[in-house]
């Protein structure tokens, strides 16, 4: 599956700090639990390209 292969796949997505000072994105589906700790640094890197992705969606 590549990122242009769209799926009829329900999941929960939920982002927030740790109490261990990093950032968490959590994804559950279909009873599957992917938990994801970045740095803060590395989180915000993953906010500029989602923030760049969606400029590029944007305009296409």
């Amino acid at each position: 599956m590549g990122i242009n292969s769209e799926r009829d796949v329900e999941a929960n997505l939920q982002i927030g700090p740790t109490d261990q000072g990093m950032v968490r994105i959590y994804v559950e589906s279909q009873g599957v639990e992917i938990p994801m700790d970045f740095t803060p640094e590395e989180a915000e890197e993953i906010a500029a390209e989602i923030i760049a992705a969606a400029k590029s969606a944007a305009s296409a």
